[in-house]
């Protein structure tokens, strides 16, 4: 069964964190399967990692992808196994793409959890740990943003750009992190209220991720993607695409071109989508969906109890 009015979202890297997912750990077969599945596909204890291991070791890119998608899919097969409602659409934001497409049935779980490892592989290569850097830039319009990124760029040494457009009032910017640096201040001069550094390892979707994206185009050759089961809005357009062949590309386009988050949510709304699930460790997309368009209710279902209030919830 599923419901007009439900989307589902999927977190991206920075909503890892050391001992999440545990109550659901405990309580769902379904999710101590899942995270033994992802063990056996990459050849380590990953669970044990995410209880055991530190902050710094998840927060590298090679981890993180794999971790989080991982996450979602062990709490989404947790909501269907509670006889949650099937969503009328999805999205994911950057990471959360796949998870997304996982979750509709468009890629293996498998295939799924080494892809996105694989990714993570390309991108921390294409710009060493150190080099690159990302930034949240709070409370100054998109365009005065895409402007002092392009004279940054265009006076310095390195590359900086807007790649994330989350929300009104909300940009994340990336490049090489003197580029990041230099531009935070000037964006803090022209008005920004807040520049906030994001634990990432690698300035995703920037020009300097291209390389990444031709390693990953060969390899996603190699696995099977089916038209999603639910549809699924895409970041780089902020639609839905059904054909195998372009949701490939798109995947291979999404990691060099800026995320269209507030567009995704806009169209999600559009085809009628009313409560937000965010399907993942954390809060992070609640909070932008809600500057999106305050009339959206929202869920986050990390937590068992909370998962099974939206569950009894949405059945209305």
């Amino acid at each position: 069964m599923s419901n007009n009015n439900i989307a589902f979202v999927f977190p991206g890297q920075g909503s890892q964190k050391v001992g999440m997912l545990a109550a659901a750990h405990q309580q769902f077969d379904v999710v101590r399967e899942t995270f033994a599945e992802a063990s056996d596909v990459l050849g380590y204890d990953m669970w044990d990692l995410i209880q055991n291991g530190d902050q710094e070791a998840l927060n590298l890119t090679t981890t993180t992808q794999p971790v989080l998608l991982t996450a979602s899919v062990a709490l989404w097969r947790a909501w269907g196994s509670q006889g949650g409602v099937q969503p009328a659409v999805m999205s994911g934001h950057s990471l959360g793409e796949f998870s997304a497409l996982v979750c509709a049935g468009s890629i293996a779980f498998r295939d799924g959890v080494k892809l996105v490892e694989q990714r993570g592989e390309f991108m921390q290569q294409a710009v060493p740990v150190g080099v690159g850097a990302m930034a949240a830039i709070i409370g100054l319009d998109d365009e005065a943003i895409n402007l002092i990124c392009a004279e940054t760029s265009a006076a310095g040494e390195g590359v900086v750009a807007a790649v994330n457009f989350n929300s009104p009032g909300q940009v994340v910017i990336a490049g090489h992190a003197d580029s990041v640096a230099t531009a935070i201040q000037a964006l803090k001069s022209a008005g920004a209220k807040r520049a906030l550094p994001l634990p990432v390892s690698a300035p995703f979707h920037t020009e300097l991720m291209k390389p990444a994206g031709e390693q990953l185009a060969e390899v996603i050759s190699g696995i099977e993607i089916s038209a999603p089961l639910i549809p699924v809005i895409h970041n780089v357009h902020a639609r839905v695409e059904t054909v195998p062949e372009n949701i490939a590309a798109l995947l291979v386009e999404q990691i060099s071109s800026p995320v269209q988050w507030t567009g995704c949510v806009q169209a999600m709304a559009d085809r009628g989508a009313e409560r937000f699930i965010e399907c993942g460790p954390g809060k992070v997309l609640n909070g932008l969906v809600r500057r999106i368009d305050k009339s959206l209710k929202c869920f986050s279902v990390e937590e068992p109890n909370v998962l099974g209030d939206a569950i009894a919830e949405l059945r209305i």
